[in-house]
């Protein structure tokens, strides 16, 4: 009888051990749960801002030259004189044009001559017409000469280039001058095909230069391209920008902001974002009953330390901003005290 009390005590003793085993595995079970910081997440309106690059070019580029070649008398202007339409710019050798206007009159007298005899049925009308072709060429040429002597600015605008030195021969190689118009200046960007139908003429753009650093100059819409490029998936639009103190010059960097107005999307943490190794694509852990979901989503605009997400993470969810590095896809976590 005492041996059997002994053995029951014994027993007891061992099922006493093995569930306060059983119960120190559960809570180290529970203790080994990966420690995570959330952060409430919703969605709210954001400002849809898409920034674009492109370099300033004029509004009217102007190459300044002769119809033929010629001798150059004297160049009026140097690079970066600001000149007005009409303007003489360059008086090119006037040899040329003496001889060919005296070669006009010969012709003028041999035509009247002609002419008086025409009438008398001194000349057939063969030779009348002959006299009268020979005359009309020579005005051309001459007419053409005038208006090539003196070459006149086409435009208000800034001398850009000079090519030649007074008294060079123009070639036909390059143009004597370069005037371009920069009052307006324009900028051609190329926008995403999803804002075909919300890009407007008139709109307004926000134009920096990396010249004047965070300076905003204000630009409109004014010209839509109608076709998109296949291969890119991007329409070109112009922006022009009024210029009218003329220090945005062609050939400057610039970003220009476009607003398409506000829409609701969810808004997280930086911090909260995680980037897969070996790949572009961007992870959120959202948090829910007690474990983790790996989320894929879609980034939009970074705001200071926040990122708008265009998808991936429900609205009114909880994400980890802290302890991801441990986490795996549906595992269990403890929430930091």
């Amino acid at each position: 009888m005492k041996r059997s009390i002994q053995l029951i005590a014994l027993l007891a003793v061992a099922s006493l051990g093995a569930c306060t085993s059983g119960e120190k595995t559960a809570q180290q079970e529970a203790d080994a749960r990966p420690v995570v910081k959330v952060a409430a997440v919703e969605a709210r309106p954001v400002e849809q801002i898409q920034e674009y690059t492109a370099t300033v070019i004029a509004e009217v580029t102007n190459k300044i030259a002769p119809a033929s070649p010629v001798r150059i008398g004297k160049i009026l202007v140097e690079v970066g004189d600001r000149v007005k339409k009409d303007q003489k710019l360059v008086e090119m050798d006037e040899a040329s044009l003496k001889q060919a206007k005296a070669r006009l009159d010969n012709l003028q007298i041999e035509f009247n001559r002609n002419d008086e005899l025409y009438k008398v049925g001194g000349v057939s009308k063969s030779a009348w017409d002959a006299a009268k072709a020979n005359l009309d060429i020579q005005a051309a040429v001459y007419k053409n000469l005038v208006e090539n002597t003196a070459l006149l600015s086409p435009v208000d605008g800034m001398v850009t280039a000079r090519n030649y030195d007074s008294g060079d021969m123009y070639s036909g190689a390059e143009p004597v001058l370069v005037v371009e118009q920069i009052k307006p200046v324009k900028l051609r960007i190329n926008v995403s095909e999803q804002h075909f139908a919300d890009v407007k003429t008139g709109m307004s753009v926000a134009v920096k230069t990396d010249v004047y650093g965070d300076e905003t100059f204000e630009g409109h819409i004014s010209l839509i391209y109608p076709t998109i490029d296949a291969g890119t998936r991007t329409f070109t639009v112009e922006v022009k920008l009024a210029n009218n103190d003329q220090r945005v010059r062609p050939g400057m960097f610039a970003r220009a902001t476009i607003n398409f107005g506000t829409l609701n999307h969810v808004v997280v943490p930086d911090i909260a974002v995680v980037k897969q190794a070996g790949s572009g694509d961007r992870y959120v852990y959202v948090y829910a009953d007690g474990k983790v979901s790996y989320n894929k989503v879609e980034l939009g605009r970074r705001m200071d330390a926040e990122y708008e997400l265009l998808s991936g993470v429900p609205d009114n969810s909880q994400v980890v901003i802290a302890g991801q590095a441990r986490l795996l896809n549906g595992m269990e976590v403890k929430l930091e005290k």
